[in-house]
């Protein structure tokens, strides 16, 4: 994997901004992150499931991120969504304001993890991915490497992140509440 270099040969895997975080720049919580203008927010990427998501700090409980194909750059909140680590990227000034209270998603985000993810939804997940053409290669209501990879299919097919998670958006577009 190429980290370095052009950026248009560079690999933007979000696990390198974590390691390199560690390394060189500076790991702070959410609520840190949250009021610091500029500070980057990071939901990670696991070894199955290449893609997450980062997003650039209001200061004032807002984003800036480059949302999907369909909707270009946009400004969002960062409450109600699932966040892993606050980033401060080392050469940059930063000047916090009083951190806020972030609250989590309403509802469970259906994600690839370890140990497995296992529910009943997930079965209803993998059953509505494939009335809609998208191999789980079964429906056993875990939520494994090969339900990841169909819900990243559909959210690219259908315009959302395609980050493999099934939250309220993705759910949605499958015609299904979480």
């Amino acid at each position: 994997m190429n980290d370095v270099g052009r950026p248009a040969t560079a690999d933007a895997y979000t696990g390198y901004w974590i390691r390199d975080a560690e390394n060189i720049g500076k790991i702070i919580t959410i609520e840190q992150a949250t009021a610091t203008p500029g500070a980057a927010l990071v939901r990670a990427s696991s070894a199955e499931v290449k893609i997450g998501h980062i997003v650039i700090s209001d200061g004032k409980g807002g984003t800036v991120e480059a949302h999907s194909t369909a909707t270009g750059v946009i400004n969002s909140v960062v409450n109600g969504r699932r966040w892993d680590y606050g980033v401060l990227v080392p050469w940059i000034d930063y000047t916090q304001t009083q951190p806020k209270p972030v609250t989590p998603p309403a509802t469970v985000i259906y994600r690839y993890t370890q140990p497995m993810m296992v529910s009943s939804k997930i079965g209803e997940i993998q059953q509505a991915l494939t009335d809609q053409g998208f191999d789980t290669f079964g429906i056993d209501n875990i939520f494994g490497h090969d339900t990841a990879q169909a819900v990243e299919a559909f959210q690219e097919d259908n315009g959302l992140v395609p980050d493999g998670e099934v939250g309220p958006k993705t759910a949605a577009a499958l015609g299904i509440t979480l």
